[in-house]
């Protein structure tokens, strides 16, 4: 596993994962770049966008940046400009294209979520409030505060038991994933663990 910034939501987690992403001048993924850490060669896989800047010991040359996801979704693609660039370090080169991709990821995972299966205002409107109680609480009382919101965990299990088991009966895993905005593995692992049966039945 290579080392990179990702990005996730509490909610989608890994099934929606994002990062920066790196096309090649010919349109290719590049792999990993080995990192040495010290002169016997040993060192750290990396696939961070800012590693890929040609010079002698990194990765190839970057041509494009674009937001990338887990679930396969790609954003725009942002051309580098290397005669502007030159030899700078491309992280310290100040492009705007990193935080395009953010935004366009957050973007993202804004359809995710309004492509979920929908949740009343009411409760959603009542999520808030409970939010704000709790932010409330914990300005006066951090254990009052941390024991309600163990309460609310509490809640999740008791009331999450037959829907969960409802769900798998009656819907296929790629149904429930497409409602939840997870992956069929994360749908599959949800349900299991509201549900209270192994995930690898």
């Amino acid at each position: 596993m290579s080392e990179r910034e990702t990005w996730t939501t509490e909610e989608f987690g890994a099934s929606h994962e994002g990062a920066v992403g790196v096309l090649l001048a010919d349109g290719t993924v590049p792999g990993p770049v080995l990192v040495e850490m010290n002169s016997s060669g040993s060192g750290r896989s990396v696939s961070e966008w800012s590693a890929y800047d040609g010079r002698l010991g990194h990765g190839p040359r970057a041509a494009v940046l674009r937001a990338v996801c887990s679930c396969g979704w790609t954003g725009t693609e942002h051309r580098l400009d290397w005669d502007e660039i030159g030899d700078q370090d491309l992280f310290d080169a100040d492009l705007a294209a990193p935080d395009a991709c953010s935004q366009e990821w957050d973007e993202h995972t804004d359809e995710v979520a309004m492509s979920a299966i929908p949740l009343p205002e009411t409760f959603t409107d009542l999520l808030g409030q409970v939010e704000k109680e709790i932010e409330k609480l914990a300005k006066t009382s951090p254990l009052a505060a941390l024991r309600a919101a163990r309460r609310l965990e509490v809640t999740a299990v008791e009331t999450s038991y037959w829907p969960a088991r409802d769900a798998q009966q009656d819907t296929t895993t790629e149904q429930a994933a497409a409602a939840l905005g997870l992956n069929e593995d994360a749908a599959r692992k949800l349900l299991a663990r509201f549900g209270r049966w192994s995930p690898y039945l």
